[in-house]
């Protein structure tokens, strides 16, 4: 394959938690040559660029990160990364958030349009699994160009409580999560491994339900902790993880929202499945068979994002 040595844009929209967190990540691995971390509070995306382009001698960094509230400045980006909206509280579910975030990201999504036509946009935004088909529909963008964040962060988080529970590597942990970003996502059991060895044979069974439940609820779990905040590090990350897989053509096999159209026997919305991310976004999905009693916890996640879609009017 022929290397390809343009010089690479990436933009993130949303210097909040997340949003600072994805660009912090993106220079710790240096994916692209510019960093655009844009915001509408006049002067924040300025000074933590600034703050965090000083870090480049200690990262090694060797590109340029721009903070400004102008999506001028985004132009011609290859990904964009869609943290905007607002944050889940303590006592809000992913829902709550739905009406007031689907406003946000209609403007955005509108402004992405006008300067980055041929971006792959990335979204963050919760609900997820709404404010993807949000972009989809707002943007007019084929299909493989947007791609929600939601399975690579839960698959992490249930690959972390299944090495907690057994005392090994976290990256010698297998597993994959899939539908949808909220309390009906389904963590395979049957695919779980450790070093190739299924977890069914480590785990008692209520171990294995015990980490399913947390894995499901891990989002609002820190929450509580947090007490005026959610999750950033893990979600910022998972991000950059996809951004990182379509600016290099890695090919990367990960856990994301895609727009589904027969496959898994589902049609007309965006949920969490297997993708390979390359330079064109969403390059295929990998569809296999599911037993029965995993097809129909897929249902139910489907069943959750319809109604996620239909309250957005579009």
């Amino acid at each position: 394959m022929k290397k390809d040595n343009r010089k690479k844009r990436l933009s993130i929209i949303g210097a909040g938690a997340v949003g600072t967190a994805a660009a912090q990540w993106a220079v710790c691995r240096s994916i692209a040559d510019t960093i655009v971390l844009l915001d509408v509070v006049a002067g924040l995306p300025r000074g933590k660029a600034l703050d965090l382009f000083q870090t480049s001698p200690l990262y090694g960094y060797a590109g340029n990160i721009v903070g400004t509230d102008d999506y001028a400045d985004t132009a011609q980006s290859d990904v964009i990364i869609i943290t905007a909206g607002l944050a889940r509280k303590p006592g809000m579910s992913r829902d709550d958030l739905l009406e007031k975030n689907v406003r946000i990201i209609r403007e955005v999504t509108e402004k992405i349009v006008k300067y980055s036509p041929d971006a792959c946009l990335v979204v963050v935004t919760n609900p997820i699994d709404a404010m993807v088909y949000t972009v989809f529909k707002v943007s007019g963008f084929p299909k493989q160009q947007v791609v929600g964040m939601a399975g690579v962060l839960d698959s992490a988080r249930y690959r972390t409580f299944i090495a907690q529970a057994l005392a090994v590597a976290p990256s010698d942990v297998t597993a994959l999560v899939m539908g949808v970003h909220g309390d009906h996502m389904l963590p395979l059991v049957r695919l779980a491994s450790v070093g190739g060895v299924p977890i069914e044979g480590l785990l008692s069974k209520d171990e294995i339900e015990n980490i399913v439940r947390r894995t499901q609820h891990g989002g609002a779990e820190i929450v509580q902790h947090l007490k005026t905040g959610s999750a950033f590090s893990a979600p910022g990350l998972a991000a950059v993880e996809m951004a990182q897989s379509i600016l290099k053509d890695e090919k990367r096999v990960l856990p994301c929202a895609a727009y589904l159209e027969g496959e898994f026997g589902v049609s007309g919305v965006f949920l969490g499945v297997p993708v390979v991310l390359g330079r064109n976004g969403v390059e295929r999905i990998l569809e296999f068979s599911l037993a029965p009693n995993e097809q129909e916890a897929l249902q139910k996640s489907v069943e959750a994002v319809k109604k996620q879609v239909a309250a957005t009017g579009l």
